[in-house]
């Protein structure tokens, strides 16, 4: 089914839009130029990981180990800008440390490491593993008796790992209603398009016939995201996968639906251009 519209106010809407700039400038910021950097694959997040941080998770920046927090796994992890662009943004950590993402002895690692950095819930980036942690994770509430929700944002090229088939069946199997897959098909992995070098498509078919429930959305409309994760949140005995339709580097325009930079290296003209296309 396609998401439906959130309840949200005109105002909170956006709000979110607004992160979601933000988020994005973030990024760049932390990336910057001459270096290289998941500007792409981070910047296609930003609507989805605004609306979880700043609308839809329960979680406390002071307490970031507090039992009742929501759970958020980054199986992507190599779009762990965003995820630190967010931390940030909460104040899980002061924004300045932003300026020392991949530095030698920073606490802002190339992918998410639970050891360094506050707020991050596991260690990713060897794709596939993620979604099997979110399992054991909304597994381990359901024993304990728990109420949070756990997260799980992977890619379209990251699912050709076998490993999230076997985690798929096993979140079926046990009713995960408490967990919420998504998924961000921007159509374009680190070497070209999905659909050319490993076509995990069709999804919503594949995702269903495996015993879950599936939204399908806009990744970059805050409405829609909102109302599919208010979706996922009202099924009982099944986990959900949300479907978001993205844009690989969305709002950066020489990023925009290229490969180039899922991994690239902006010049200084690039650099100061990205910079205007999301400064308000």
């Amino acid at each position: 089914m396609n998401a439906p519209g959130a309840s949200l106010s005109d105002a909170k809407a956006a709000e979110l839009e607004k992160m979601a700039k933000k988020l994005r400038r973030d990024i760049i910021l932390m990336v910057g130029a001459n270096k290289p950097g998941h500007i792409g694959g981070s910047c296609s997040l930003a609507e989805i990981v605004a609306t979880l941080y700043f609308h839809a998770m329960r979680h406390n920046p002071r307490r970031p180990g507090w039992p009742g927090r929501d759970r958020f796994i980054l199986s992507k992890g190599h779009a762990a800008p965003i995820q630190y662009a967010a931390l940030a943004e909460c104040g899980y950590f002061p924004r300045q440390r932003l300026d020392t993402l991949k530095e030698l002895g920073t606490t802002l690692q190339g992918h998410p490491d639970m050891t360094r950095t506050r707020g991050v819930e596991a260690n990713t980036g060897s794709l596939g593993q993620g979604l099997s942690i979110a399992c054991g994770m909304a597994l381990a509430g359901k024993l304990d008796g728990k109420d949070y929700r756990v997260y799980c944002i992977l890619g379209d090229g990251e699912i050709a790992e076998g490993q999230v088939w076997e985690a798929s069946m096993a979140a079926a199997f046990y009713r995960l209603d408490n967990l919420t897959a998504i998924l961000d098909k921007n159509r374009i992995q680190a070497t070209g398009p999905v659909a050319d070098r490993y076509d995990t498509n069709p999804h919503a078919e594949k995702w269903r016939a495996f015993g879950w429930n599936v939204v399908e959305t806009d990744g970059h409309d805050v409405r829609q995201v909102a109302g599919a994760l208010e979706a996922a949140a009202a099924v009982k005995g099944k986990p959900t996968m949300i479907i978001a339709r993205t844009v690989k580097g969305k709002g950066i325009p020489f990023a925009e639906d290229t490969a180039l930079f899922h991994h690239g290296i902006m010049t200084k003209e690039q650099y100061e251009a990205a910079l205007k296309a999301v400064s308000d």
